[in-house]
């Protein structure tokens, strides 16, 4: 099926594995030209290659950096100035009792989780709205919805991004630029905690590619009609209407 997206080009943040790997590979093998992103050079240089295989006729930027330093930022901005698809994923705080959160932490841990992806759509989104397509997609978590308790430094700093970007969503509407943010929930790309896992109805972990099909979703002509929401994909754990 022709998604109306061959031929952009896309920023997929920490990307060369994970979540982001696999938000990369379905925005490529749809004909998406990726900037790709990562701090450990040999799995960008792998994660570049595999992608190359498998859609042999796009543009592949591999940047090697931190994309929660500006200078990172500045890196894949120069790499792809114009994108038409941004994916702002990062990693996030580890489990940690709140007691335990000094403000050194919080401070790095709004960095990575609001700030960064916030500098990046200030940069695209005018570009987008003047060329009349933009597609922003922040992978969040399901902790925005539901709490986790020991994330709760992640909680409060992904849902400070939700919270600001969901204005910023309604100005640009008009533009044919949306921004819509997914919340994951336990993924099988994080390592096994089986006390999560009694208490998912599906009964098992979700997998990148659900997560990376819902992006598609969004980046494509026929997501052009959602935006400024809160998309749970976590296998109905959060019980809410």
């Amino acid at each position: 099926m022709d998604l109306g997206i061959k031929g952009k080009s896309a920023i997929i943040c920490a990307s060369s594995r994970g979540l982001g790997k696999a938000c990369a590979y379905s925005l490529a093998i749809n004909g998406v030209n990726i900037t790709l992103n990562g701090r450990d050079e040999n799995i960008l240089k792998k994660t570049q290659a595999e992608i190359s295989k498998v859609a042999p006729n796009i543009k592949i930027n591999a940047i090697g950096c931190d994309v929660s330093t500006e200078d990172g930022r500045s890196k894949l901005l120069e790499a792809c100035p114009e994108p038409d698809i941004l994916v702002n994923n990062n990693g996030g705080p580890p489990f940690r009792d709140f007691r335990q959160v000094d403000r050194k932490a919080i401070i790095e841990g709004v960095e990575m989780n609001m700030i960064t992806p916030i500098e990046l759509v200030k940069a695209v989104i005018d570009g987008m709205a003047n060329r009349g397509f933009g597609r922003i997609v922040n992978i969040t978590s399901v902790s925005v919805k539901r709490p986790v308790v020991g994330l709760d430094l992640s909680s409060g700093a992904r849902a400070g991004l939700t919270a600001f970007l969901s204005g910023v969503a309604r100005t640009v509407a008009d533009k044919n630029v949306t921004i819509n943010n997914i919340l994951p929930g336990f993924i099988d790309s994080l390592p096994e905690k089986n006390e999560f896992l009694k208490r998912i109805p599906l009964g098992r972990y979700g997998k990148v590619s659900e997560i990376s099909a819902v992006v598609e979703m969004l980046a494509s002509d026929g997501g052009a009609y959602i935006t400024g929401q809160n998309i749970r994909v976590d296998g109905g754990i959060t019980r809410s209407v």
